[in-house]
Parts: structure tokens; C-alpha cells; sequence
């Protein structure tokens, strides 16, 4: 199976307009009680995560996860801050990536693989405004070719 392309929960849209990717990655999330019952009801929003990488640990910061609706007083706390599942070299890696080159990690969509909730990170680098409105003209320059295409 192809890197994240299980069954698709959420996507980051706001990663791609904002960042110029460079690299990705798949992770575990460790989650806690009832969490895994909202990711699989779509009740997820990444978009302004981002991962922090901390005593060779990477965490995912500012992702909310929806309270799980049939839940109990035992429910979680939307906002916390989740353990991602990675190894030590993988870790290390892209921590020496993201701090020379000045670039950031994010979690571009999050899926689920066997029965796991699955993230993907990727490691990016920030657009400037003129890059993305580039990428907005040839985003609509693609749309207009695809319509005339279509229309023959």
C-alpha cells in the first residue's frame, strides 16, 4: 500500500498551500481511551498542527480531536498533546533537517491502516506569498485546461 493512502480520515489542505513539502513520513499515534472512536468518525482537524520534536521524542501539538459523543466522564481532552510512534533514527534524522535547514514538520492527512490510526508527517519548508500565489495561478491555469479538455 502506498505511503498514506489507507483510509483517508482527515487532510491537511491548508499544509500544501502554505508549505512546499520535501519529504514524508508515516507515524503511529499513541492515543488514549475514546480518541480512536472520533478519528474513525472523521471528528479530526489538523490544520494548525505541527510536530515538536523533544528529548529525542516527537509529539503532535494543536491537532483537535473531537470529544467522542457517546462517551463518559472519561473522555480526553481535545487539545492534548499526542506521542508520535517513530523510531530513533527516524527521529534524529529529521530533527537535524528541520533545525539547519529551518524547516518544520507537519502532519499532512491522517488515515487508518489495520485497524491503527496513522498519520503522515512531512518535513516543510514555508512559502512566501509570492510563491503562493504562483501556485494559486497554476492551480487555476490547470482547472481552465482540465474544463477546455472536458468541454471537446
Amino acid at each position: 500500500m502506498p505511503k498514506g493512502k489507507g483510509n483517508v480520515v482527515a487532510q491537511n489542505r491548508k499544509a500544501s498551500h502554505d508549505y512546499i513539502i520535501v519529504d514524508t513520513l508515516e507515524a503511529g499515534i499513541v492515543l488514549q481511551g475514546t480518541e480512536i472512536k472520533s478519528i474513525r468518525n472523521s471528528r479530526i482537524n489538523l490544520k494548525d498542527g505541527f510536530i515538536r520534536i523533544r528529548n529525542g521524542e516527537a509529539f503532535l501539538s494543536n491537532v483537535h480531536i473531537s470529544p467522542y459523543e457517546q462517551g463518559n466522564i472519561f473522555n480526553h481532552d481535545p487539545l492534548r498533546t499526542r506521542k508520535l510512534l517513530l523510531h530513533k533514527k527516524q527521529i534524529h534524522k529529521w530533527e537535524t533537517e528541520a533545525k539547519n535547514a529551518g524547516m518544520t514538520i507537519v502532519p499532512l492527512r491522517v488515515y487508518l491502516k489495520d485497524g491503527f490510526a496513522k498519520v503522515l508527517i512531512g518535513l516543510a519548508k514555508g512559502k512566501k506569498d509570492y510563491d503562493k500565489r504562483e501556485s494559486l495561478k497554476r492551480k487555476d491555469q490547470e482547472r481552465q485546461i482540465q474544463r477546455v479538455l472536458k468541454n471537446r
